[in-house]
């Protein structure tokens, strides 16, 4: 059973992240390291307690359309419900609609302990807070006033549709249509696919966020608007009125997270009766849709990140009880009586300690993004910009790289399981099935590296990647002066990981700069996992290196090592293919032929 690592989060928060460092310097108000201890413990105790406990019966029942509606499995409408009432929803929502506008860091926490208990649940909430966001930045003040609070609350949820039938992740070409009509609302007409938590019976409302085009808008992104539809339209009272016309045409049968319905829905058929079209609101400009939803999909991309760090992180702790249980052979030096646990196989207790340090150092990567967040909503002028460009350089990284360690972890717990790890009953196999979405949606994570490289990479003419390369430096030169033999070979180790980073980071910059962009996306992909170990290899070393009284100390430094000295090579390797692999990728296209 899952067991929320809160001592584990609170320290990484803390001593790798910086939040402690926030903290001293009242960043955050009067935001203190009790209230952090107590929500993120309260956070854990949840997600233990009463999300956990449910992940299985979601995954064996699913979530089933019956008669034209959703129903989700047995439990999860009170689990939901039990959720919001304790205020989870409104974490850092602004105070101005019921929020409690704290920091974003602590959501990303708390969205760990929420995914690796259930991730099929956890996405309802997740797209929630992605809807908040866009239109409390974008929404109108009469949009607002409507819909925000009952968002924030958890009494309705939100979703966000994008994809078509026929587009993809190729927004340009979408179809779906707004018309406009004289009172400044639109009709909206067209079919939207996998919209996760599309239709319910959960929550009284649920608020849609749609990408349409008006008519005679240009082609491309460049004519892509946002609109707010609801599934109920709102009475000026605030009571729900009559049914829009939209609905739910399918669920989709998937690999994994069953119990989250992912539907194809419609607006505009007529189905309710009345004028055909779902009634829409703008948010934002006409036109200027992508700037809007771009908003929401920013925060998504972060939030799926960390799903996939729930789940490598769900999957370690399944693969590291059974190990210690399942007993096979004798492994090298056992003296005890019988065959030995498997977790003393040397081969065994290599896998286990690849998924501890690549989750922790995912972890790690996520929640750095998300001080960044932090630091550029609280900062100003040259400040905010060095922050927001920090948060926008480490995102594509923290989704692509923490939900690789996802599928990977989940992957390497099924082969320490065994036989038994492709067994349903065991368990293993739902933390992979669950898992194998994350690299795809909210921008595959091949679109990740394209928007590291052509876009991250150059803000400030390559000044910030380089000045993060250079606090990287700092880290590792803190190892080499700290005379802690259990170090090993992690400083030599760190110092060649960031000089890889260093060197590809240059030829990259460079090929751009030369108008080569094809040589610099055919790396792309080994590049973002580059960055990922570097920076995995910087935060154990970072952890490692924190005097804060922990106990757990030597066992950082321990699995900093291990890292440094098992995984790290690898970048060696990533470097050579990103320098050199462009011709060859080029001259291989024959063989798809």
């Amino acid at each position: 059973m899952y067991k929320a690592p809160v001592e584990e989060i609170l320290f990484t928060l803390k001593h790798v992240a910086g939040l402690s460092e926030d903290l001293a310097a009242g960043i955050f108000g009067d935001l203190d390291e009790d209230l952090v201890d107590a929500i993120v413990g309260e956070a854990g105790r949840f997600a233990t307690e009463e999300v956990a406990p449910l992940a299985d019966i979601g995954d064996r029942q699913g979530s089933r359309l019956v008669d034209g509606k959703v129903q989700i499995p047995d439990g999860w409408a009170d689990l939901y419900r039990n959720w919001a009432a304790g205020g989870w929803n409104s974490l850092t929502a602004p105070e101005e609609f019921g929020g409690q506008a704290l920091p974003h860091m602590l959501h990303i926490a708390a969205m760990e302990f929420w995914n690796a208990g259930s991730m099929a649940f956890a996405l309802a909430p997740m797209l929630t807070m992605g809807a908040v966001d866009a239109l409390e930045k974008h929404g109108s003040a009469a949009l607002k006033s409507t819909f925000l609070a009952k968002m924030i609350s958890g009494e309705w949820t939100g979703t966000m549709n994008l994809t078509e039938p026929h587009a993809g992740s190729d927004l340009g070409v979408l179809k779906t249509r707004a018309e406009r009509r004289d009172d400044n609302t639109y009709r909206i007409f067209g079919q939207k696919i996998f919209i996760t938590w599309g239709d319910h019976e959960v929550t009284g409302n649920i608020v849609h966020l749609v990408l349409a085009r008006i008519a005679g808008a240009p082609e491309g992104t460049r004519g892509i608007s946002l609109f707010l539809v609801p599934k109920f339209l709102v009475n000026e009272d605030g009571s729900l009125g009559a049914r829009n016309d939209l609905f739910c045409h399918s669920l989709e049968h998937k690999l994994g997270i069953h119990a989250s319905p992912t539907c194809t829905m419609v607006y505009g058929d007529g189905r309710f009766g009345g004028e055909k079209g779902a009634v829409g609101y703008l948010i934002g400009e006409e036109n200027k849709g992508l700037n809007c939803m771009f908003t929401m999909m920013n925060n998504a991309r972060l939030a799926v990140g960390i799903q996939g760090v729930a789940m490598a992180d769900a999957a370690t702790q399944h693969a590291l009880s059974y190990a210690r249980e399942r007993t096979q052979g004798k492994a090298p030096g056992w003296r005890g009586t019988g065959m030995s646990p498997i977790i003393e196989h040397p081969d065994i207790a290599r896998t286990l300690l690849t998924m501890k340090a690549l989750t922790q150092g995912a972890r790690a990567i996520a929640l750095t993004c998300a001080r960044a967040v932090d630091r550029a909503h609280v900062s100003e002028g040259d400040e905010a910009r060095h922050w927001q460009e920090r948060s926008s350089l480490l995102t594509p990284i923290a989704k692509s790289f923490g939900t690789d360690v996802g599928v990977d972890a989940a992957s390497m717990g099924i082969q320490v399981h065994g036989g038994m790890g492709f067994i349903e009953e065991t368990g293993a196999a739902r933390y992979l099935r669950d898992a194998r979405i994350a690299p795809i949606y909210e921008g595959t994570n091949g679109i990740q590296a394209i928007d590291l490289v052509t876009r991250k990479l150059p803000l400030s003419d390559g000044g910030h990647v380089r000045g993060f390369i250079a606090e990287l430096k700092t880290v590792a030169e803190e190892v080499g002066s700290s005379n802690l033999a259990d170090f090993g070979e992690t400083g030599s180790r760190l110092d060649d990981a960031i000089a890889d980073l260093e060197q590809t980071t240059e030829w990259l910059l460079a090929r751009l700069a030369e108008g080569k962009s094809a040589e610099a996306l055919s790396g792309a992909t080994a590049y973002q996992r580059l960055f990922g170990l570097t920076l995995t290899g910087v935060y154990l070393a970072k952890g490692g290196l924190a005097e804060v009284g922990d106990g757990g100390r030597d066992i950082r430094i321990a699995l900093c090592r291990f890292a440094a000295e098992n995984l790290l090579s690898e970048t060696a390797a990533l470097k050579n293919s990103i320098i050199t692999g462009a011709a060859s990728l080029a001259s291989a296209r024959i063989a798809l032929a």
